[in-house]
C-alpha cells in the first residue's frame, strides 16, 4: 500500500537526515583525529606570533632605549659612555638601529680627526646589501668626503658618478666632488657642465648650489639667474673670446 504524501515527505526526510547523520559520523571517525590536530596547530601557530611580536616589540624597545641613551651621553660630551651601546646596536640584526649605530661610530671618529677609521666604518655600511638603498649611497657619500684628499680623481669619478645625477638625491654632495675630480684630471669642459647641473637643481642645498655657480662661471659656464627668477640659477657656456689669428681670418 502506497505511503500518503505527506507521510512520504515525513519518511524521505528522516532518511535524508538519517544519512546525514551517518556521514557525519563516519566523517569524524575517520578524519576527526587530524581536524584537531590541525586545529590545534593553527591555535599554537597564532599563539607563537603572539608571542613573536610581543617579545619583537619588546627587542626594539630596549634598542630605541640604547641608541637613546648613547645619544644622551654624546650630548654631554661624554662619548665613552655611549661606546658600549653604540658598539651592540652596530652588531644589531635590526638593520635601521645597526646603521645609525655604524653612522654615529663613524661621527665620532670624525670628530676625533680620524678619517681613515671612519672612512672603513662608512665602507662597512656602503657594502651591506642587507641595508637599504638610501643608507648605502649616503656611507658612500660620506666614505668618499672623508678620503676624499687620499683617492685619485678617477676612483672618485667611478665611486660617486652614478649617484651625481640632476634630480638625484645626491646631486649636491656626489656632483661637487665628482666635479673637482674632473679639474683634477683637466676635464674642463666636463666639469663645467656638471657645475652648471648643480646649480641649477633647486633640490641641492644652497650653499653648495652657489659654489656651483662660481666654480662654473669660473669654467665658462653662466649659471647666474636673471634677477626675480623662481626657477633658481640657470647655466649657459660662455663663448671664449676670439684669438688674434680669428678675428684676422675675419
Amino acid at each position: 500500500m502506497a505511503l500518503p504524501p505527506k507521510t512520504d515527505e515525513a519518511f524521505l526526510r528522516e532518511v535524508d537526515e538519517e544519512l546525514r547523520r551517518d556521514q557525519l559520523a563516519g566523517f569524524w571517525t575517520t578524519w576527526g583525529k587530524w581536524v584537531a590536530i590541525g586545529v590545534v596547530a593553527a591555535l599554537a601557530a597564532f599563539a607563537g606570533f603572539l608571542y613573536w611580536q610581543h617579545r619583537d616589540g619588546e627587542a626594539a624597545g630596549v634598542a630605541g632605549e640604547q641608541l637613546q641613551a648613547a645619544y644622551d651621553s654624546l650630548g654631554a660630551n661624554n662619548a665613552a659612555a655611549a661606546s658600549k651601546p653604540l658598539a651592540e646596536l652596530a652588531k644589531s640584526n635590526r638593520d635601521g638601529y645597526r646603521a645609525l649605530a655604524l653612522f654615529t661610530q663613524a661621527d665620532i671618529l670624525l670628530q676625533k680627526n680620524d678619517l681613515k677609521a671612519a672612512a672603513a666604518k662608512l665602507g662597512t655600511i656602503a657594502a651591506d646589501a642587507s641595508l637599504a638603498k638610501p643608507f648605502r649611497d649616503l656611507a658612500l657619500v660620506r666614505q668618499t668626503s672623508a678620503e676624499f684628499d687620499t683617492l685619485k680623481p678617477q676612483v672618485v669619478v667611478e665611486r660617486l658618478r652614478p649617484l651625481a645625477v640632476p634630480g638625484g638625491a645626491w646631486l649636491g654632495s656626489a656632483g661637487e666632488m665628482v666635479a673637482i675630480s674632473f679639474l683634477r684630471m683637466n676635464q674642463r669642459q666636463q666639469a663645467g657642465a656638471l657645475f652648471g647641473q648643480i646649480a641649477r637643481d633647486t633640490g641641492v642645498p644652497e650653499t653648495i648650489r652657489q659654489r656651483a655657480v662660481q666654480m662654473a662661471g669660473v669654467l665658462g659656464v653662466d649659471a647666474v639667474g636673471s634677477q626675480g627668477s623662481t626657477d633658481g640659477p640657470t647655466a649657459r657656456v660662455i663663448a671664449p673670446a676670439a684669438s688674434n689669428e680669428d678675428t684676422k681670418a675675419q
